[in-house]
């Protein structure tokens, strides 16, 4: 059996899984080649950083001190039944199970769904630019699928987007809120986008990036959709 490829891993997070004291696993591994990625170095599939069993000793020692462990990546599932398996593993700890997605694999993650009790997923763009900004025609109609399929689960969820301006307008992320209000989403974050390499930095301006926060009207439309908006903008 293949082992997981493991390229990351952060000990100890408030963050990465909204309410619980976490630790994050990163998968090697991404179907996308999204332009703003800041993990790039996760893509290529190859050998892991970190020796699965002995991730898996350390899991066990922090029972009882997280309350769960998130697997991001890259993208988690494109490890398929081998991510699951250890997942599986990992939730017999006694951990809650956290997935940050993308969607591009729905059929994986209805496999997982016994398993993972909280996914973070990328709404990434509209219709419109998903490919410009992912590489991949097929990326949003995945993504949309993996999110009717998990709202109806009745599963813990956040939908989130990275406003890099190159590839969402102010009108684009509002769109998005619509979409994901109608379908059902009750939590929603909106997240600032950071250029992680210095040609990035050439392209966007610190006042094209801060725009999505400043304007109190659009706050205002996204925060009567949802139950919850959380505004990231460091």
């Amino acid at each position: 059996m293949k082992e997981l490829q493991i390229g990351g891993l952060v000990s100890f997070t408030t963050i990465d899984y909204p309410g619980k004291l976490a630790a994050v696993l990163f998968l090697v591994g991404c179907p996308l080649k999204c332009a703003y990625c800041s993990n790039a170095h996760l893509i290529p599939v190859g050998e892991g950083e970190y020796d699965p069993e002995k991730t898996f000793e350390w899991l066990k020692s922090r029972v009882g001190k997280l309350e769960g462990v998130v697997f991001s990546g890259g993208e988690a599932l494109m490890q398929a039944d081998v991510t699951i398996e250890y997942m599986k593993r990992v939730k017999d700890l006694g951990f809650s199970i956290g997935l940050h997605t993308n969607g591009f694999y729905p059929d994986l993650l209805k496999k997982c769904v016994d398993i993972v009790d909280w996914i973070g997923l990328d709404f990434k763009a509209t219709k419109q630019h998903y490919k410009d900004l992912t590489g991949i025609d097929i990326a949003y109609d995945r993504m949309i699928e993996s999110l009717q399929y998990w709202v109806s689960t009745g599963h813990d969820l956040e939908v989130r987007t990275t406003c890099d301006p190159r590839y969402v307008s102010k009108d684009d992320l509002l769109e998005i809120a619509e979409i994901s209000s109608k379908m059902g989403v009750k939590n929603f974050a909106v997240q600032k986008y950071n250029p992680y390499n210095e040609c990035d930095c050439h392209q966007t301006n610190a006042e094209q990036r801060e725009q999505f926060f400043n304007d109190d009207e659009l706050k205002q439309k996204i925060e009567s959709l949802f139950e919850s908006v959380v505004w990231r903008n460091n």
